[in-house]
C-alpha cells in the first residue's frame, strides 16, 4: 500500500500526541520529578495541569501553610475565584518541580493551565517551571524559610515565592 507523505506526517503526529513526554522518577531537587522521555522542542505544550477545581477559601481550609513544617501542596491558582488541587483528580503535571531557571512555563488559557517548554529540553532532563508564588507583602523570614527553594541554580533566589518587586525592577534594563 502506498502512503502519501502527508498521511505519514499525520499518523506520526497522532502517535506523538499519545506518547507521554515525560515519566516520574526520583528528583535531586524535591521528592519526585518529571523527566523528559525524548527531546522536547521549545514551544511544545507538554501537559495540562488538572485536578479538582475549588475556591481559594477551600484551598486555605485544606492546606494551612503556617502549620506545615515545610510548604508542600499541589495547588495552582487559576484566577481570583479558582484553584486547582491536583491531589484530587490530578495528573502527573503535579510532579513538575520548581526552579528559578526553568525550562517550562505555566500558561493559563480560558481557565485551564498548561505547561509549555520555553527552551529545547533534552531526553532525560528534569522538567521545571518557576512557581513564583504570589507575595502579599507580609513575608517574614519564617515565610521565606517555609517556601525555601532547593533548585541550586546559579541564579537561585532561595525561595519559590515570586521575585520581590525591587528584584524584577533591577533586572529591567530600561
Amino acid at each position: 500500500m502506498l502512503v502519501e507523505p502527508n498521511e505519514i506526517a499525520t499518523e506520526k503526529s497522532a502517535r506523538q500526541r499519545t506518547r507521554p513526554w515525560f515519566e516520574i522518577r526520583s528528583s535531586k531537587i524535591q521528592g519526585s520529578g518529571a523527566f523528559a522521555l525524548r527531546p522536547i522542542s521549545s514551544g511544545t505544550r507538554i501537559i495540562e495541569y488538572t485536578g479538582e477545581r475549588i475556591t481559594h477559601a477551600q484551598a486555605d481550609a485544606r492546606y494551612n501553610d503556617i502549620e506545615m513544617e515545610r510548604h508542600h501542596t499541589y495547588l495552582f491558582a487559576v484566577d481570583e475565584q479558582t484553584v486547582i488541587d491536583a491531589t484530587h483528580e490530578g495528573n502527573d503535571a503535579r510532579y513538575i518541580n520548581h526552579s528559578c531557571d526553568p525550562n517550562c512555563e505555566s500558561v493559563v488559557e480560558e481557565g485551564r493551565v498548561f505547561i509549555d517548554a520555553i527552551r529545547d529540553i533534552a531526553a532525560g532532563e528534569e522538567l521545571f517551571f518557576d512557581y513564583a508564588y504570589e507575595r502579599d507583602g507580609e513575608e517574614d523570614p519564617e515565610a521565606e524559610k517555609r517556601y525555601a527553594c532547593q533548585c541550586g541554580t546559579p541564579n537561585c533566589r532561595k525561595t519559590i515565592l515570586a521575585p520581590r518587586e525591587e528584584e524584577t525592577e533591577s533586572d529591567d534594563p530600561s
